[in-house]
């Protein structure tokens, strides 16, 4: 887990310009110390993978000297990291800037979880966006609640109108940008602003758009919460969460991790650094894909809307525009009538998409999606059912085509 202070982000010298995005992938994170053997010259190109439970010291002299200081990015005991993890929490901490650090996590729920454990205690009052992910809601009924902490949801599309919503008991503010299932895009500068006016924490779930296109904590976010699980990760085979942090709330967040027991394997660790350096190539292919499918949808008779910030004359899109770099591969379309029965025979049938959980691999994903079930501060209606696809690498036409028949099958169900 990285403190950050001398990322490869920043300037490498007089004259000499940070790197870019494409550059800065490849780079981040493989510090010499992590590369290189001492005394040897030349280094390899990734950090290995350390794997370490209990740590062996010279003499007790060193362990005790060990334990009176800070373990952070030191040989301690194997739950405090090894140079695997310190690596991508590096790489990710300098995605982000002004960033202080980053923790990594099994998970991008236990992220969250503990995120907000590190900023709210019993008596406090939590704004929650009405789209978040739904496991993000699940922690905060059946675990804050019980705890004595409120959480209070808000229309996603609020904007500079949450003020209206500060009482002295407000805390911290969850975003999630664009919204899981309905892809609502929140004007994320306008609520930092009047959080940081009254001591607000706030923090995000950064997952869609990953640091690279947005980068949250230069937005006015406290904390900034990616699944690496997704597009991180890019392959479908690892578990791993991330929480990335400004220098006030970095000592929190750490301790908070720490005092849970929270890690990530250093095999997990490797994989998701190793699926970070192709993260750039892999986005634009995801962004070209899911916009020529969301386009071709948009024009369908059977579809109702499609819901994809990107696309012109969606909710947010002006939003989107001004704060985003980029868009991914994760969207949904509202089918224009019919019912669960025609809705599953479309999906039922396609030949290049799984159906399941989850997205950010290279593989697409169809699942259906009933947004109504997730919502107590908005009301959610549509012209029909709904479906979520993740766009994947694949190439575009034959998705295409897939679902031209899948379609066809809606019809003739509906």
């Amino acid at each position: 887990m990285n403190e950050g202070g001398e990322g490869e982000g920043e300037s490498e010298g007089i004259g000499r310009p940070a790197p870019r995005p494409l550059t800065h992938l490849a780079q981040a994170g493989r510090r010499a110390e992590w590369t290189s053997m001492p005394g040897q010259p030349g280094g390899i190109v990734n950090p290995p993978v350390w794997r370490a439970s209990t740590i062996l010291y010279d003499d007790v002299a060193h362990l005790k000297a060990a334990s009176g200081r800070d373990p952070h990015e030191r040989l301690f005991y194997g739950r405090k990291g090894t140079p695997t993890a310190w690596s991508l929490a590096d790489a990710l901490t300098s995605m982000e800037p002004g960033a202080k650090g980053t923790m990594l996590f099994p998970s991008g729920v236990a992220a969250i979880a503990c995120s907000l454990m590190a900023v709210l205690k019993p008596g406090d009052q939590l704004l929650m966006v009405d789209a978040a992910y739904d496991p993000t809601r699940g922690f905060c009924e059946r675990m804050l609640k019980p705890l004595g902490i409120e959480t209070i949801y808000y229309d996603p599309t609020i904007g500079a109108d949450i003020a209206a919503l500060f009482t002295d008991r407000t805390k911290a503010i969850f975003l999630e940008s664009p919204g899981s299932l309905t892809f609502e895009v929140q004007d994320i500068p306008a609520i930092t602003a009047l959080a940081r006016a009254r001591d607000i924490v706030t923090l995000m779930d950064n997952t869609w758009a990953t640091p690279l296109y947005f980068q949250a904590l230069a937005k006015g976010v406290d904390i900034s919460i990616v699944a690496c699980t997704k597009y991180i990760v890019g392959h479908s085979d690892v578990m791993i969460g991330s929480a990335t942090a400004t220098p006030e709330l970095w000592p929190a967040l750490r301790s908070s991790a720490y005092l849970f027991g929270q890690m990530t394997s250093p095999d997990d660790a490797w994989l998701a650094a190793r699926g970070l350096r192709t993260l750039g190539v892999r986005l634009a292919q995801h962004q070209a894909g899911a916009l020529q499918v969301a386009q071709w949808l948009a024009d369908r008779p059977e579809v109702a809307r499609v819901l994809h910030p990107a696309l012109p004359g969606c909710s947010g899109h002006d939003i989107w525009l001004r704060d985003f770099s980029g868009s991914t591969g994760l969207f949904t379309f509202i089918l224009n009538g019919g019912g669960d029965k025609a809705r599953a025979a479309l999906i039922d049938g396609l030949a290049h998409f799984g159906i399941g959980y989850s997205w950010g691999g290279f593989e697409s994903l169809a699942l259906p999606v009933d947004p109504a079930r997730y919502r107590s501060a908005t009301r959610w209606e549509a012209e029909g059912p709904a479906i979520r696809l993740h766009i994947g690498l694949e190439d575009p036409a034959d998705l295409i085509t897939d679902l031209d028949a899948g379609l066809a099958r809606f019809r003739a169900s509906a």
